[in-house]
């Protein structure tokens, strides 16, 4: 091959580069998109779990009150019995014990209406915390659904620019030799995107490993293609560097 020839692939091979740069920085946004979504899913998820805990919280208020409103039924209903069997009883002792157990029933469902009124005002702070999560949670929801629009819109705008990515592309393939694209390619598939460097400052543009006087030489002479003996990447020399 001779050198205007190699100069001339080189030069196709930094524009497909510029293209295939751009068109692997989009394609790990667009890769990155799903797993945007789904934390934001997930975070609005966790969010709400909080909502049904207190929403469990309520439910165990109210049925604790309801627990304590049967004990407090059953404690008025056995201070009935022992009332009404006072007038039964044949001694005074019987009758101050009966009265004893009574005030202790009393004593007894007092405390029980004191829990009951403690539900209550439980109950009621809960379910101010729950209003108040409903609504932090319908704003959360409304910015969960702009940043999913968001990413959907520019997931069409990448697609978009994608597509004319690759068709610009497929108009340089054709311009480059089928062995120098292959070995191309097949060095962009294994160095994340980036085949093609330039040595500056007597450094490898892609692993910035010190190139060599002899190596940046051979690079001039356009004899053949030239890697980088570290990362096996294609050198080049930019024009405004001279020859």
């Amino acid at each position: 091959m001779s050198e205007v020839n190699l100069k001339s692939q080189i030069s196709n091979l930094i524009a497909i580069q510029k293209l295939d740069t751009e068109i692997f920085s989009l394609n790990s946004e667009k890769l990155a998109m799903p797993q945007q979504l789904k934390a934001a899913e997930d975070a609005f998820e966790a969010k709400k779990q909080g909502l049904a805990a207190l929403e469990k919280k309520l439910l165990d208020f109210q049925k604790l009150r309801k627990d304590k409103e049967l004990e407090l039924a059953s404690k008025e209903e056995g201070v009935k019995k022992l009332q009404t069997q006072l007038y039964s009883l044949k001694t005074n002792k019987e009758y101050q014990a009966m009265l004893q157990q009574i005030a202790d029933a009393k004593a007894d469902g007092s405390v029980i209406e004191d829990k009951i009124l403690q539900c209550f005002e439980d109950a009621e702070k809960v379910n101010k915390e729950i209003e108040n999560e409903k609504l932090r949670l319908k704003e959360e929801e409304k910015v969960m659904a702009e940043q999913k629009k968001k990413i959907s819109d520019r997931s069409k705008v990448v697609d978009d620019r994608l597509s004319q990515l690759e068709a610009q592309r497929s108009q340089l393939v054709p311009q480059i030799d089928a062995k120098i694209f292959s070995q191309y390619e097949k060095i962009l598939k294994n160095r994340d995107g980036l085949a093609i460097v330039a040595v500056k400052d007597d450094s490898c543009g892609g692993c910035n490993m010190h190139t060599p006087p002899q190596v940046i030489n051979l690079i001039k002479m356009y004899d053949h293609l030239v890697t980088c003996e570290v990362c096996n990447r294609i050198l080049c020399i930019e024009e405004n560097e001279g020859n």
